[in-house]
């Protein structure tokens, strides 16, 4: 059975390691997800994407954002007003970079996924979760999420040579 928390939902999360979660990430998903790193404005995954769909945690497959709640802010990074569920995420102060700001992570890994601001008046929360497409994977409605989630995690390991 796999070690990896996306092919094997029944893996201990709160028991893997830096090394354990450096085996199963694409480098950039890891130096996002496990280090709070932030790719570069317009650089990430999503950006554009428009379908319908779920969006789930590319550490562990948690479900994290429906695509309905997607929205176009103009940021650079994908927006949405909303997560799927209540307790999909975890929210944290984030005193980093002389700032004050309120950071989101996925409720299950605790992995980095962004930041939430209160800058959009014209969405029904008010607010914008500004996420990072690199801690995202995309699973098209109508599409079994294992097997998308899957076929993700090959393509990643063929990027990196393994």
């Amino acid at each position: 059975m796999s070690n990896d928390p996306v092919l094997n939902p029944g893996v201990d999360v709160e028991a893997m390691d830096t090394e354990a979660w450096r085996a199963v990430l694409h480098p950039v998903e890891f130096a996002i997800l496990r280090e709070a790193s932030t790719e570069r404005p317009g650089t990430g995954r999503y950006l554009d994407e428009e379908g319908a769909g779920a969006y789930h945690c590319a550490g562990c497959g948690q479900r994290l954002y429906d695509g309905g709640h997607k929205f176009h802010s103009g940021c650079g990074w994908p927006s949405f007003f909303q997560e799927i569920d209540d307790g999909a995420l975890e929210i944290i102060t984030d005193r980093s970079h002389g700032m004050v700001r309120t950071e989101m992570r996925c409720s299950r890994c605790h992995g980095h996924l962004g930041h939430i601001f209160d800058d959009a008046p014209h969405m029904p929360t008010g607010k914008r979760h500004c996420v990072n497409g690199f801690a995202l994977i995309f699973v098209p409605e109508g599409e079994e999420a294992q097997k998308v989630l899957a076929m993700h995690r090959q393509a990643s390991k063929e990027t990196r040579g393994q």
